[in-house]
């Protein structure tokens, strides 16, 4: 598969790429499918898709260190490792698979961070093998999608008659933020830091005011791990982000630590989340206020989210932005200080748009980012047997 799309299929139609690309996925989900065991694979499938019970479960995802459904990659052969992340590779562009690869990777340090104590209720806790697959519907059939995720990642893909037809909600995050390497820092998300926080410190004075939040940053993303988003949401607190209770006390009372630690540092209060929860109407300054300059980076910014998708959808959201009138009516929005270094956190919004990003834990040393269109997240909008979610 030419996930980058410059092999002989990129020299095809934008549909013609789309449809190769979709028949890709298809061929590997079966083979994936074929390759297990049938206790495996009845874990992985789930079908058919217009069961409620399987729907219910699509639409739930997670970004925590829990189960996150399906069959986890500790547990299969390394040909089934292999097609798992070939399949992972399609759903991204090249640089967003490096990227998710590496977020993966984070984990063995992650491990060295927690001291090699985090056990999370089972033997590791901080395990790269724990990163889950599950594919709802039967390769083949008209609707089907499927979902790979662990903790700080989740790649989740619709495909309804031969196209793609949703590739939100996408978070990745990064625990630590920053770290060290031989000659340099490992930072995955440290690009679309550097250029949010580019952009707002260019913004001259009564835009930067405009495009200030909150003068605190708040302590995690305020759309959390919904299924469906809306004016009102507030931020969730962790122990939400879970699949049901925690398994045991202790871990509860961790997780409510930890989750009081992030807000006695963020030191919210109640009206404080009020302010930063999800509005009716676009919060911060709009790219139609903003120079070319700005401008030019606001669309970097935008491409580096909606490129965590197949490269033709990809390319779609590019072309989409290039347009002077689609892009006038994002708003930018910043929390917390503008110094590197510092806790903080920024919003982008627009129709069908709602982009997070915050890093504010360990001391400003772990990010978490997500990409969501608010009508359109899992293909669920209710135009959706009329036309797909992504801007072709």
């Amino acid at each position: 598969m030419d996930v980058q799309g410059t092999g002989p299929a990129a020299q095809a139609g934008p549909h013609d790429t789309e449809r190769a690309l979709v028949g890709d996925m298809t061929r590997l989900a079966t083979d994936f499918l074929d390759s297990l065991t049938p206790e495996l694979h009845a874990r992985a499938l789930w079908a058919p898709l217009d069961d409620a019970t399987v729907e219910a479960e699509r639409v739930r995802w997670f970004y925590t260190p829990t189960d996150h459904g399906g069959v986890p990659l500790r547990e299969l052969s390394p040909r089934q490792q292999s097609l798992a992340m070939q399949l992972l590779a399609g759903g991204l562009t090249r640089q967003a698979y490096v990227t998710a690869c590496t977020v993966m990777g984070l984990e063995n340090v992650l491990d060295e961070v927690d001291g090699w104590q985090a056990d999370w209720g089972r033997e590791r806790g901080r395990d790269p093998g724990l990163y889950w697959v599950r594919i709802f519907g039967r390769p083949g059939e008209p609707s089907r999608g499927w979902r790979f995720g662990g903790h700080h990642l989740s790649v989740n893909l619709l495909i309804r008659d031969g196209r793609i037809a949703a590739a939100t909600p996408s978070f990745l995050g990064a625990d630590p933020a920053s770290s060290p390497l031989l000659a340099g820092t490992l930072r995955p998300l440290g690009g679309t830091e550097d250029l949010a926080r580019t952009l707002m410190s260019s913004l001259p004075g009564p835009a930067r005011a405009q495009a200030l939040l909150h003068p605190r940053a708040i302590s995690d993303i305020v759309s959390g791990n919904r299924a469906r988003i809306g004016p009102g949401d507030r931020m969730m607190h962790m122990p939400d982000l879970f699949r049901g209770p925690l398994p045991t006390p202790r871990l509860a009372a961790l997780v409510d630590r930890i989750d009081d630690i992030a807000e006695t540092g963020s030191g919210y209060t109640e009206e404080d989340h009020a302010v930063m929860a999800l509005a009716h109407e676009p919060q911060g300054v709009a790219a139609g206020e903003m120079t070319a300059e700005q401008r030019g980076l606001l669309r970097e910014l935008l491409a580096a989210y909606t490129d965590r998708s197949p490269t033709p959808v990809a390319d779609a959201h590019r072309r989409h932005y290039l347009d002077e009138s689609n892009l006038d009516v994002v708003h930018f929005g910043w929390a917390g200080d503008v110094a590197p270094g510092e806790p903080h956190y920024y919003r982008l919004t627009a129709p069908r748009l709602l982009i997070e990003y915050d890093n504010t834990q360990r001391g400003a040393n772990h990010a978490h980012s997500v990409w969501r269109d608010p009508s359109g997240d899992f293909g669920i909008d209710p135009l959706a047997s009329h036309h797909t979610s992504i801007p072709h």
